[in-house]
């Protein structure tokens, strides 16, 4: 069983920096696209940003220029660099991944428990 574990969030002022990082774990797997996602209290869900397998990005227009989505496939590993953070981006931050365990063709999304982040003004 593969699990995702997020790691990194907290509390921080306005125009702060936060790195959050998000492990795949498990047993003979590998980790296809991902993202991560945030709700904030009374919201929906909305993406952040977006990776491929092959490095290709994508980003809500609200964190364009501020945040930096990447990965490290050795490590099985997603991060989001979130820069000149505003009080709006106040929300629990999930990961999400597409995760094929060795022996099958399909990958299955799998998410993460979230991670709460706090930016003060």
């Amino acid at each position: 069983q593969v699990q995702l574990v997020e790691s990194g969030g907290g509390l921080v002022q306005a125009g702060g920096s936060l790195r959050l990082s998000c492990a795949a774990s498990g047993s003979s797997f590998s980790i296809g696209a991902g993202g991560w996602y945030r709700q904030a209290p009374g919201k929906q869900r909305e993406l952040v940003a977006t990776i491929t397998s092959g490095g290709s990005t994508n980003y809500a227009d609200s964190v364009k220029g501020r945040f930096t989505i990447s990965r490290d496939n050795a490590k099985n590993t997603l991060y989001l660099q979130m820069n000149s953070l505003k009080p709006e981006d106040t929300a629990v931050y999930y990961c999400n991944c597409n995760v094929r365990s060795s022996g099958s063709s399909h990958y299955y999304p799998y998410w993460g428990q979230g991670t709460q982040v706090t930016v003060s003004s």
